[in-house]
């Protein structure tokens, strides 16, 4: 039987990644963290010094950038021609930039071909900011997830405080909240629900919980 092809949206700190990573282990399904994807190329564009408003030198990049996913005992890696690059994406910085060109149209068509052919086959989970709404508007199933802004900041300074980012809450709410404007009221591809997603709040939702909800509406839909 063919494995469906999941999508979770939504902004950060609601707590897709983590959701996502267990749902996609407990189905035995590939998982795609699309928003690596985007960093992976902020990080191409800034070892190159380019600026996120030169599109003819970000088609360039792209046209020389390959990427993938592997599975390790470390867990999930992301490669960028050859070059393990899963922990050089984590740094503020790249969080920004990688918003910044998100918007740009050059990125995004080089990506979707890039996510579709991950996607072709099925059994995966796709957790980002668009996949239901424009990279796989045919998706088998679509999630929604949010939480309020202050309890995604928090969760957000809580796993940049475990990795010793030494940032504040306050710059991390004031960044939150610069993206969350950022990537909702762009013209291209904002953040928002598919119409036909299930929604889910998991402000005061353990993972566990959000989890089981969606396997229920998993296993409601695939009956």
């Amino acid at each position: 039987m063919k494995g469906l092809l999941i999508t979770i949206d939504g902004p950060s700190g609601a707590g897709k990644s983590t959701v996502s990573q267990r749902l996609a282990m407990l189905l035995d399904y590939n998982y795609i963290d699309t928003g690596a994807l985007y960093r992976a190329v902020a990080l191409a564009a800034l070892s190159k010094g380019c600026a996120p408003d030169d599109n003819e030198n970000l088609a360039k990049i792209c046209s020389h950038l390959a990427l993938r996913f592997e599975n390790t005992s470390k867990g999930q890696r992301l490669y960028a021609n050859g070059d393990d690059i899963t922990e050089r994406i984590r740094t503020p910085e790249i969080t920004m930039l990688a918003s910044a060109i998100s918007a740009k149209s050059v990125i995004r068509e080089y990506l979707m071909d890039v996510q579709r052919e991950m996607g072709r086959g099925g059994g995966v989970v796709f957790e980002g900011r668009d996949m239901g709404t424009v990279v796989f508007p045919e998706a088998d199933i679509k999630f929604y997830l949010d939480a309020d802004p202050d309890t995604r900041a928090l969760r957000r300074y809580k796993e940049l405080a475990e990795k010793h980012a030494g940032t504040s809450l306050t710059e991390v709410k004031g960044a939150m909240k610069k993206r969350d404007e950022d990537d909702s009221t762009r013209t291209l591809a904002p953040l928002k629900p598919a119409h036909d997603a299930i929604r889910i709040d998991s402000t005061y939702l353990e993972i566990e919980q959000v989890i089981e909800a969606m396997l229920e509406h998993i296993g409601a839909q695939t009956k």
